[in-house]
């Protein structure tokens, strides 16, 4: 992991810097699309020193599959499907997509490969804000701050020993499920809290996790010995629905689940039920099914889950790495190089 934070930091110049040190042929100026418009204009401006640019709202699928005709690029940064029908809408001239984001369950992957387009992404430099958000859910549920704030606009608050108790972070036994560069990284911050015990699950022991001082277990193990259990895996056929209401049964009365990866890994419906009836304590949720979810929606309903809109990489900074990794994946292989940050199905 410290190898691949340091050579991300080598790579994370400036999108000016970036821009600047391409070097195209004299009067060449490839075509770009910007799937969405809700980036600072500064990005675009700085994109146009050396490109044509197309920019699109974002909102509306028909918007990007009419103008993405005749891109040799495209900076993919909305959430809509980028499946075959774009790059056949694009034409033979399109020659690599990068999305920003490090998820990519809305991709079909597939059809690159087939089309020999390059595809990249943006892993890694989401660790430190999707960890950061994952550590303050995991405080709001286990203190119940959604609950105590509602007890207090109801004018509910109550002054006894046992009212509002919540769970202690100190001396828990910690289970992750997913130990990539998220998973790490929310280990990392879990230090300070001095928490008992870390285990982890996935498809093997990583060798990072000795540095964390943390134990491999199976998928059910980690369920039951778990106080807190953090989601953090790529949503696959493989995880889909993986907490379901048998896992729920598997897990503490006590324990506190946090998802930062993606909803479709919970069944919702089995989440509502295990929090109605007890079956866990509480949750924090970062993404859910679907998105965004409707006000009226069951979770939404219930005291002890604390739901925010999917805003694990929302910070200026996060904004600014992505995108110029975003953009230099598309700058690098129009100019002869390879991605930055290639995808691996």
């Amino acid at each position: 992991m410290r190898f691949t934070l340091l050579r991300m930091a080598k790579q994370m110049l400036s999108l000016e810097a970036a821009v600047r040190e391409t070097r195209f042929p004299p009067t060449y100026r490839p075509r770009l699309l910007v799937t969405c418009s809700d980036v600072p204009a500064s990005y675009i401006d700085t994109l146009r020193s050396k490109c044509d640019v197309t920019v699109c709202d974002g909102v509306n699928r028909d918007e990007i599959l009419k103008g993405v005709p005749g891109a040799e690029g495209i900076l993919w940064l909305t959430a809509d499907r980028l499946d075959g029908e774009v790059l056949e809408r694009a034409g033979p001239q399109l020659r690599v997509v990068s999305t920003m984001t490090s998820g990519m369950d809305y991709v079909d992957a597939g059809v690159f490969g087939e089309r020999g387009i390059a595809l990249g992404h943006t892993p890694q430099v989401v660790n430190n804000p999707v960890a950061d958000i994952a550590v303050g859910l995991m405080l709001a549920a286990a203190r119940r701050f959604h609950e105590g704030r509602v007890a207090i606009l109801e004018e509910r608050w109550e002054q006894r020993p046992q009212w509002m108790l919540g769970q202690d972070v100190v001396g828990a036994t910690v289970g992750i499920v997913g130990f990539g560069g998220i998973g790490q990284t929310i280990a990392k911050r879990l230090r300070g809290f001095d928490v008992g015990r870390l285990i982890y699950t996935g498809h093997g022991e990583k060798v990072a996790a000795k540095e964390f001082g943390a134990s491999f277990v199976g998928f059910d193990e980690l369920l039951r010995e778990s106080d807190f259990v953090f989601v953090v895996c790529p949503l696959t056929s493989e995880t889909k629905n993986l907490f379901n209401a048998e896992a729920f049964k598997k897990m503490k009365p006590t324990s506190v689940l946090v998802n930062v990866a993606r909803g479709g890994i919970v069944d919702q419906p089995a989440l509502v039920e295990a929090l109605r009836n007890g079956t866990i304590f509480a949750a924090g949720l970062d993404v859910m099914t679907p998105e965004p979810l409707p006000p009226n929606d069951p979770l939404m309903t219930l005291p002890n889950c604390i739901v925010v809109p999917h805003l694990g990489t929302a910070t200026r900074q996060s904004l600014e790495d992505m995108f110029c990794i975003t953009a230099r994946n598309v700058l690098s292989v129009l100019s002869g190089g390879s991605l930055v940050a290639l995808f691996k199905k």
